[in-house]
């Protein structure tokens, strides 16, 4: 009865109209970034993090996530129809959703998709809503030293799943993590690493790193690619009504497709790109018609599209209540929070019950409006691609020199966001991800804070960690989970599964 009477408070705080509105506007710019490649979901979300000072928390945090999910419904569009992906997690769709589309079945490929990541999309949302107030009771029991081992563990849960070097991940969270303590120290009130800058005094702007890291250097990289014109080439939709047969096929992929995604989207590092590539893999290794894989294989739309869907919306569990971010885009909503005042975490669900019960409803309300957006519009959608890149990438500047610029009014801000564009093109171009860095800057700050307390209760004895069961048990596992993925079996592995990828 209690989540019976959780559900009715969100759906009365997602169902407001000025709720519902900013869900569409969301799932709608979702959608678009999510078809139009070289503009993510994490470039979106950083350049509009100055709107959300205007919004209620529970309204702004709707927004964003409707770009978030949405944005895994657009990219799926373009992979399907034309063979290019707008999402890195749609990567994997496009390799059978495609072979369908030239068979003429693009129209039943993009119904599956959707129809799975509708299904997927209620049941991970039904399981969060499930497993939040445990959780989050379970998190009110931690003290700083349990804190301080969960962020431990989820830093280097990261790095592990990083696609790259595990050297290179490494260097990126530390290197985030050095950025993040630059500022005043919260102890002792001195000023550190400012460079002798008066305007770094308070720190970096998380805004402006954001829209730096994310938005100006994905531009910069786009632009060096680019031809200078849209993609011009469209396929006939069809019918979008998939056959008895294809339904049939779709429905145990569907099915472990959510489950794989509801599993793997609460991993730090995970979410959706992860989960689309293992339930493929899934699918492949027990489907029965293993060689139809690649040359329009139903199954292979099914299972990805679902385990994104389900991987991105679980990826906001454990940032909603226990204040840590599972990959970058969660750790801008942990942003988003900050900027409207609220600290993550599982205080969250007692302090702010309308957001936390109004963010969990809107996701179902925001499900069935990506359904009705993305099937009648898709071939709106898809011409979109016909927008050359010179036109659209100077106005996503603008847009973003303009919100970075009014979050403070400060130039410094506009000079750390070039300064971290410049770094970011520079980071790509090495080899180095940005998930570590970016995370390293979100709980960097919070690494120290629950060091130097835990440090303070025990007066300088790091014994405490190893004393108290959770911490001692939280750290072993990191301790297990870098030995694991340094072992040479599991590093060649790591590099056959992320070539595929």
């Amino acid at each position: 009865m209690e989540l019976l009477d959780h559900l009715v408070l969100g759906m009365n705080v997602a169902l407001q109209p000025s709720n519902i509105f900013f869900c569409f506007v969301g799932a709608l710019l979702g959608t678009l970034i999510g078809v139009l490649p070289g503009v993510g979901p994490a470039a979106t979300i950083a350049i509009l993090l100055p709107i959300t000072y205007s919004l209620s928390p529970a309204t702004s945090i709707i927004m964003l996530a409707g770009i978030y999910y949405g944005a895994q419904y657009g990219g799926s569009t373009t992979a399907i129809m034309i063979n290019l992906p707008g999402e890195t997690s749609s990567v994997v769709t496009a390799i059978d959703g495609y072979q369908m589309a030239r068979k003429g079945r693009a129209g039943a490929a993009l119904a599956i998709a959707a129809i799975g990541s509708l299904f997927a999309g209620t049941v991970s949302t039904f399981v969060l809503a499930l497993f939040s107030v445990p959780l989050s009771r379970l998190a009110l029991s931690f003290s700083a030293p349990d804190y301080f081992a969960l962020m431990v563990l989820g830093m280097l849960a990261c790095i592990a799943l990083a696609s790259g070097s595990l050297v290179k991940a490494l260097g990126m969270s530390v290197v985030g993590m050095l950025a993040g303590l630059i500022g005043t120290d919260i102890y002792t009130g001195s000023v550190r690493l400012n460079f002798g800058l008066f305007s770094l005094a308070d720190g970096l702007s998380v805004v402006a790193i954001a829209a730096g890291v994310f938005g100006l250097s994905e531009i910069i990289r786009n632009t060096e690619n680019e031809t200078g014109e849209g993609t011009t080439s469209l396929k006939r939709v069809g019918s979008l009504m998939p056959t008895r047969e294809e339904m049939r096929r779709s429905v145990g992929p569907v099915i472990r497709g959510t489950g794989i995604g509801t599993v793997l989207g609460i991993l730090p590092g995970g979410g959706a790109a992860l989960a689309s590539f293992a339930a493929y893999v899934t699918e492949k290794r027990l489907s029965r018609r293993s060689h139809e894989f690649g040359k329009g294989a139903v199954e292979g739309v099914a299972a990805p599209e679902s385990a994104n869907n389900a991987g991105a919306q679980m990826s906001f569990l454990p940032m909603l209540t226990l204040g840590i971010p599972s990959n970058p885009l969660m750790a801008l909503f942990i942003a988003a929070l900050i900027l409207q005042g609220i600290v993550p975490g599982p205080n969250v669900l007692n302090a702010q019950p309308e957001l936390f019960w109004g963010l969990i409803a809107s996701m179902w309300v925001g499900n069935i409006i990506l359904v009705i957006l993305n099937l009648p519009l898709i071939g709106l959608w898809v011409r979109l691609l016909t927008i050359p890149y010179h036109l659209l990438f100077p106005a996503i500047v603008v847009f973003a020199v303009f919100g970075v610029y009014g979050t403070q009014n400060s130039v410094a801000d506009l000079a750390v966001m070039a300064f971290f564009g410049g770094m970011g093109y520079l980071f790509v171009r090495f080899g180095c991800e940005l998930a570590p860095f970016i995370l390293g800057f979100i709980l960097g700050p919070m690494l120290e804070e629950y060091l130097r307390r835990s440090l303070i209760q025990s007066r300088g004895d790091f014994m405490i960690f190893v004393e108290r069961p959770i911490s001692a048990v939280l750290l072993g596992l990191a301790l297990v989970l870098i030995i694991v993925a340094s072992l040479p079996s599991v590093v060649r592995r790591r590099r056959q599964v992320f070539s595929e990828e």
